[in-house]
């Protein structure tokens, strides 16, 4: 599959992140997902799907930036749960072929910069980015 394919694939699968049907075309059914910071591993897409399906909260997705090539992407997220604050995510995601055959995601939440660097730092640009 090409970049311009894949980039596609990935921003269609945010895009419709809670259409449980459509989110997961992406995946190879032995695909296995990874949340490492809870110790959670889900093989095959019917057990992660299925527990998706039945999800208690609401779920929000904003896509910030895409960056893969080859097998290898990888998609910087923000993910807000029943209308609460905006965590950040960071989904990595290996294909073969056409399907993905392993992402593992991390959640985190923001915190404020120190003051102190702020004279080193620059502002990081907003939106949908592929680089």
């Amino acid at each position: 599959m090409d970049e311009t394919t894949r980039l596609a694939q990935l921003q269609r699968h945010w895009e419709f992140g809670t259409d449980v049907e459509i989110a997961h075309e992406i995946y190879d059914p032995a695909a296995i997902l990874e949340f490492p910071q809870s110790g959670e591993r889900f093989v095959g897409l019917a057990s992660f799907k299925a527990w998706r399906s039945m999800y208690p909260a609401g779920v929000r997705f904003k896509l910030r930036r895409i960056r893969g090539t080859g097998d290898l992407w990888v998609a910087e997220t923000s993910v807000s749960y029943d209308g609460g604050p905006w965590h950040f995510g960071v989904s990595i995601l290996e294909f073969r072929g056409e399907k993905a055959v392993r992402e593992t995601i991390y959640v985190t939440e923001a915190w404020q910069a120190p003051q102190w660097r702020a004279r080193f730092r620059v502002e990081r640009p907003s939106g949908v980015a592929r680089s």
